[in-house]
């Protein structure tokens, strides 16, 4: 990806009034990916749904960043668990319209 397809995080900073800090964190934890081009920290465009929901979690319902990592963990297995009920319903239908 290139830099022109990135958002420099400074940027993120200041228009969510968040500190620099906070974005290094959320990295640290992998709750976000934070890219480096020649000392500059950027992130992905695709990445920017999930920094707003943990700013909300963060700050409109004072969620700690462990329980916002355990909320992000529960959301991806109920993605898991969907997409594989899924597959099961597609191949049920299939034996059932034999």
């Amino acid at each position: 990806m290139s830099e022109n397809d990135l958002i420099p995080a400074q940027t993120l900073c200041t228009h969510y009034n968040i500190e620099i800090s906070f974005v290094d964190t959320l990295n640290q934890m992998g709750l976000i990916q934070i890219e480096i081009i020649e000392q500059n920290q950027y992130i992905r465009p695709d990445q920017i749904g999930d920094l707003e929901k943990i700013i909300r979690l963060h700050n409109d319902l004072n969620v700690n960043l462990e329980g916002i990592d355990i909320v992000f963990n529960l959301l991806q297995k109920e993605q898991e668990l969907r997409q594989e009920l899924t597959i099961l319903k597609n191949k049920l239908r299939r034996y059932e319209n034999e």
